[in-house]
């Protein structure tokens, strides 16, 4: 039965778009002039031998659209048990589960350390549309079916992910996101492994070496860039920002006539850098193929990660490897800490160099 007392008009203003916390029961009873035993009914679809009018019920719905409520599953289990879900969320086009995408190796460790932790695994699929903010602001609740979750991808939303850091959900980033106060995260040592590659181009003799990447200000980006910078440093080679091409497009901005133009100004290698659209590797690769590169004869090709799928069937080009699935297994770990209340810490994972066939010594005529 509905209480009579405490009523709230239903004409109320819903709270202000800019808040920060997420809209709790006892607003949506207010909005709509009820009692949160009654929207707890409404929204649970318990009767319990309570009758809910149709008014009533229309009314805690709307409200409920208003305010952008979300019920929060977890917290209900978290005050008994919980139930041994561990939430996997990307924000790629569509999840990925092709053994030939980037992504696959990290999800085959999150598999084995959940499956040997007693886990299981729920996928959620709201990236599928676009990513978060195409399903709307509140998409990111969803995982909350979970008693936590890890989170991939290279533009994953901070506000979103910062808000369940706040409401104290588990959550982990699968990669550096040290810049999102109290967002756990794990994440590969590409500053070191990045160095090494530099480190190993010089020792064949290049002494003009430039870094090709994409422009956006992604932790991994700026990791691997920050580590090639270092290397040239280390060498005593020029660098500054002559030494990096950064490009919204590089397969449209890296032309031949570009490249030509790097060859005769002495350049003798280029590196570019993994990310999960493969546009950097792809628009060097291609570059250096129209202009009848010959590798590594004519000029040494790096990569700071691996090939992306359509040209892995090529020269194993000179790098590094990102340890996926350990870093899948590492992120597991984390989360499971923090589910059961616990300090979670896991250092950086080292990436494996990569010699390759695509770096050799500059041409001797220059």
């Amino acid at each position: 039965m509905e209480e009579p007392r405490k009523r709230a008009r239903p004409g109320r203003s819903p709270a202000p778009t800019g808040r920060t916390s997420r809209p709790r029961q006892a607003e949506v009873a207010r909005l709509a002039g009820v009692s949160q035993a009654t929207v707890s009914l409404v929204l649970g679809a318990r009767k319990q031998g309570a009758t809910i009018s149709e008014e009533t019920r229309r009314k805690v719905l709307d409200a409920v659209r208003s305010l952008g409520y979300v019920p929060d599953p977890a917290a209900s289990r978290l005050a008994a048990a919980r139930n041994n879900l561990l939430g996997v969320f990307s924000f790629t086009s569509t999840f990925p589960t092709d053994v030939q995408h980037s992504y696959y190796p990290f999800l085959v460790g999150v598999e084995q350390e959940a499956a040997a932790r007693g886990y299981d695994l729920v996928l959620f699929t709201g990236s599928s549309t676009g990513g978060a903010g195409a399903a709307g602001p509140h998409a990111l609740n969803r995982v909350r079916l979970a008693d936590g979750c890890l989170f991939l991808g290279r533009h994953a939303p901070a506000d979103d992910l910062l808000r369940l850091v706040a409401d104290g959900f588990p959550v982990v980033h699968l990669g550096r996101r040290d810049e999102l106060e109290g967002l756990a995260w794990v994440g590969a040592d590409y500053v070191s492994a990045s160095k090494e590659v530099v480190s190993h181009l010089a020792g064949l003799g290049h002494r003009r070496i430039v870094l090709v990447r994409e422009d956006d200000e992604a932790p991994a980006s700026t990791d691997r860039e920050h580590g090639f910078l270092k290397g040239l440093e280390e060498a005593g080679l020029p660098g500054g920002p002559a030494a990096v091409f950064r490009s919204a497009d590089p397969e449209h901005d890296l032309t031949a006539e570009r490249l030509r133009g790097w060859l005769d100004d002495g350049v003798t290698a280029f590196v570019a850098e993994e990310t999960d659209t493969g546009d950097a590797w792809r628009a060097l690769h291609g570059a250096a193929h129209f202009v009848g590169i010959d590798c590594p004869r004519d000029a040494s090709l790096a990569l700071l990660g691996s090939p992306p799928p359509d040209l892995s069937d090529g020269p194993t080009p000179t790098g590094f490897d990102i340890p996926r699935p350990q870093l899948g297994a590492a992120a597991v770990r984390m989360l499971a800490a923090l589910v059961a209340g616990e300090q979670a810490t896991e250092p950086l994972v080292a990436c494996a160099f990569r010699p390759g066939t695509t770096a050799g010594a500059p041409p001797t005529h220059l």
